[in-house]
């Protein structure tokens, strides 16, 4: 099951993807790369298959990766935080 994304979740990423969306894009690149090579080939195979725009792609995929995965940690400290 996917963590729900929040409002909260949205606002960081947006903040940190428009400070400089290309800077943001180019540091997902080697980001997805090294945590999961398997979503970073499939975001190149896509790129590659569409006649959409590869950048405006990539970064929908990153944006959605970064959302999911600020979702993922909030979902990990509350279950922790149940534990203790």
């Amino acid at each position: 099951m996917l963590p729900l994304v929040s409002e909260e979740h949205s606002s960081l990423a947006f903040a940190e993807i428009f400070q400089d969306v290309n800077a943001f894009r180019k540091q997902m690149i080697h980001y997805i790369k090294e945590q999961n090579p398997e979503i970073n080939t499939s975001i190149i195979e896509i790129t590659n298959n569409t006649d959409l725009d590869p950048k405006a792609v990539a970064l929908g995929a990153y944006m959605t990766y970064r959302l999911l995965e600020l979702a993922s940690e909030d979902s990990i400290n509350l279950d922790e935080s149940f534990i203790e």
